[in-house]
């Protein structure tokens, strides 16, 4: 079986990679747990070395890897050249603040002297998406190298050559063989190799479906995971918000990555004294984005990753108007060559409908007019997802008070949710467990081994 690298913009068949056989993967699980044994002795500053030197490779690399990220999954250029100084400022952060994250921390004892070690625990296996094909690996392997820990990492099959790309940086810095390896495989053989005794744990971004799936398998084995699923964050707009400013924000926070972000604002709640202008006000400005080709600067709004990503909204706007709701704009598939979907907004949704519970993965925003700030939270929290959600106010201290009620991993005041190397980032409910970024992203794959001393001395 190939794996095929295909342009969402034009769709040309770019690269074909021929998946791994059973020889090939027990080779590189083998090599991943050789080099473990020697890597969880190294220094910090041996584990910095070399995410510098990644960060380094990948930086000089700017332009070519933006372009790659663009020609697989049609990301428009700019958010792909963003993407890969993020990637770089992952790695960076990591080398610079693990060895702090991971100190011992001491524990108050009567007598003797006890403290916590954040050690290693082997072989990991990462399974990531996509959508942001560098920045999602950068948040995983960082971490985790920096503990000392090796890494397995499975991509998605539609971005072949960004996946050997981060492989090859990793040769280029003269790195442990093993230390980091790509694996070519179908999503369907991912919960098999989870059953090998030297994987020891398992990170998944990507569906509900892939990460029960994986959830199972490391259950079944006892073995730790973290899971970042999907999200249909809620966007919360009162009274006394800038309405101007929040309409830019929701282009912004609907469209970002055309649509395909697990944090994308999805469902946009507004109270119903400013309802009215902020539709009219993000009706003009959905309508007025620009789509074309994602290489184009002066493009808004490129194409979706796939076919199947195209046909699976599309049918979900279908089905919903046949349920009853209103296309207030947009609603088919763009007149483009390419899996281009229209900026679309969609009300008068009711409980009923499909779509009033699952996620849209496109530019395709769902738009509610509520009485006032309870049915905002109210409806906010109706989901089974719980990622990310923003609330917009100039009265901070009472969005403040409307954040602590919404059932979700993150909530963002005035602005889109949005990670940061320095903010946890995860969520709650169907959205997933764990943690990545930050102090906490470190915190999630270590055995953390009490060390207890008491002279020999002393009375116990």
């Amino acid at each position: 079986m190939s794996i095929q690298s295909i342009n969402p913009y034009t769709l040309e068949k770019l690269k074909s990679f021929e998946e791994m056989n059973e020889s090939e993967i027990e080779k590189a699980i083998a090599k991943a747990d050789e080099t473990y044994q020697k890597w969880k002795f190294t220094s910090f500053e041996e584990r910095a070395k070399v995410l510098n030197k990644v960060a380094s490779i990948i930086k000089e690399k700017k332009s070519e890897l933006s372009k790659l990220i663009t020609l697989e999954m049609g990301k428009l250029i700019s958010q792909a050249e963003y993407e890969i100084d993020y990637a770089v400022s992952i790695f960076e952060y990591y080398a610079k603040n693990a060895k702090d994250f991971l100190a011992d921390e001491s524990l108050k004892v009567e007598i003797g002297e006890a403290f916590i070690r954040k050690s290693p625990i082997g072989v990991l296996l990462g399974v990531e998406p996509w959508n942001f094909p560098f920045y999602q690996v950068a948040r995983f392997a960082a971490p985790n190298i920096m503990i000392g820990n090796t890494i397995l990492l499975k991509h998605a099959s539609n971005v072949p050559q960004c996946a050997q790309a981060i492989e090859d940086i990793f040769k280029e810095t003269n790195a442990p063989e093993g230390l980091y390896t790509n694996l070519f495989l179908s999503g369907s053989k991912v919960s098999k190799l989870i059953d090998d005794k030297r994987i020891q744990g398992a990170s998944l971004t990507g569906s509900e479906k892939a990460g029960a799936s994986l959830a199972e398998a490391a259950g079944k084995n006892i073995k730790k995971s973290v899971l970042e699923l999907g999200g249909s964050d809620p966007f919360i707009v009162l009274e006394d918000a800038d309405i101007d400013r929040a309409t830019d924000l929701a282009i912004y926070g609907r469209t970002v990555n055309n649509g395909q972000s697990c944090v994308a604002s999805k469902r946009f709640i507004v109270v119903e004294k400013v309802a009215d202008e902020f539709l009219s006000k993000f009706k003009a400005k959905m309508s007025a984005l620009k789509l074309g080709d994602p290489m184009d600067k002066e493009t808004q709004l490129g194409p979706l990753s796939s076919e199947d990503a195209l046909e699976t909204i599309l049918k979900q706007v279908e089905k919903a108007v046949s349920q009853g709701a209103k296309i207030e704009v947009g609603g088919k598939k763009a007149d483009l060559k390419g899996n281009f979907m229209e900026a679309t907004i969609i009300s008068n949704i009711t409980p009923e409908m499909d779509l009033y519970k699952e996620e849209l993965f496109g530019p395709v925003a769902s738009f509610y007019k509520v009485k006032n700030e309870e049915e905002a939270i109210k409806l906010a929290n109706a989901t089974d997802f719980g990622l990310g959600g923003s609330v917009f106010s100039k009265n901070i201290e009472r969005a403040k008070n409307v954040a602590n009620q919404i059932d979700s991993g993150m909530v963002f005041i005035n602005h889109p949710t949005k990670s940061s190397t320095d903010m946890p980032f995860g969520g709650t409910k169907r959205s997933g467990y764990g943690r990545e970024l930050s102090a906490l992203g470190i915190d999630e794959f270590v055995n953390k081994k009490l060390i207890r001393v008491i002279s020999e001395t002393e009375k116990l």
